[in-house]
């Protein structure tokens, strides 16, 4: 680790312990989440009928800005795949308008560029989405993290790890499942490492295609991981039905979590 990757990560170390929206994750897990950033087509067309095939549903961090288009990670979602998610019981979750890194703007522009995403996606789609979003690129500031962590139900990182037994939700946890099945080894060990620990384990990849980007993983690497989930007897949930079930910190009871998040949601 060379010095400037030294200092970037004690700075984030810095902002992880700066600020934090604590809640309990009481006695729920072990829980896993497969969540897609962006999104493109086949991680709704592929992904999300794998998902389907075994009882249970994703989260979807959508950039509107990304609507119709393609890059690396091939064809973005178009407007239709918006209500076949939903139908099928997916989460859609925001990941700003024009996905904009945090770090490349004025805190000002990226805040209006989260409010512009959100308020696309309600546009499309007549409801507002689940209040759960996902950083660009992974990256976040202090400001940015503290003044999005009043305003939505939880906002996720790239930062690998486990969520619980109390959960950060101004920065939730999460790991890569990128490539081929040559890496379900790993994600696997994770998934019993969260059952150990007994916490929430969530996954966050990209395209789902027989030849994915650097930054998607295949079809067979993503049933296998779903597949190990289910077996181990993980509950398998989206984002947003996890939150819907966690305690403040200390509190016996989640029915104030539950107020509060709706409140957030419909903000």
């Amino acid at each position: 680790m060379n010095l400037r990757t030294h200092l970037g990560s004690v700075r984030r170390a810095l902002i992880g312990l700066s600020y934090s929206r604590d809640f309990s994750l009481r006695f729920c897990g072990p829980i896993v989440s497969f969540t897609f950033d962006d999104f493109p087509r086949s991680a709704y067309a592929v992904g999300g009928a794998i998902l389907k095939s075994f009882g249970v549903r994703g989260t979807y961090y959508a950039s509107v800005g990304l609507m119709n288009s393609s890059n690396e990670l091939g064809q973005q979602f178009r407007r239709d795949d918006l209500d076949a998610l939903l139908a099928d019981g997916h989460e859609l979750a925001s990941h700003t308008f024009s996905h904009v890194s945090c770090r490349s703007v004025t805190g000002s522009r990226f805040l209006s560029d989260v409010n512009q995403g959100r308020h696309a996606l309600q546009q499309l789609v007549g409801r507002n989405d689940s209040g759960n979003f996902a950083f660009p690129f992974g990256d976040f500031t202090l400001r940015v993290r503290k003044t999005l962590s009043t305003r939505l139900a939880s906002c996720r990182s790239i930062w690998p790890g486990f969520n619980g037994p109390v959960v950060d939700l101004s920065l939730l946890r999460a790991n890569s499942l990128y490539g081929d099945e040559d890496q379900a080894e790993i994600a696997k060990k994770l998934i019993l490492e969260n059952e150990a620990r007994n916490t929430w384990l969530i996954f966050y990849t990209h395209d789902i295609r027989s030849n994915p980007s650097p930054f998607g993983c295949t079809p067979s690497l993503l049933k296998s991981a779903v597949a190990y989930a289910v077996q181990r007897g993980a509950r398998v949930m989206t984002v947003a039905d996890v939150i819907a079930g966690l305690a403040p910190r200390g509190s016996e009871s989640t029915a104030g979590v539950q107020e509060e998040v709706v409140h957030e949601r419909t903000c």
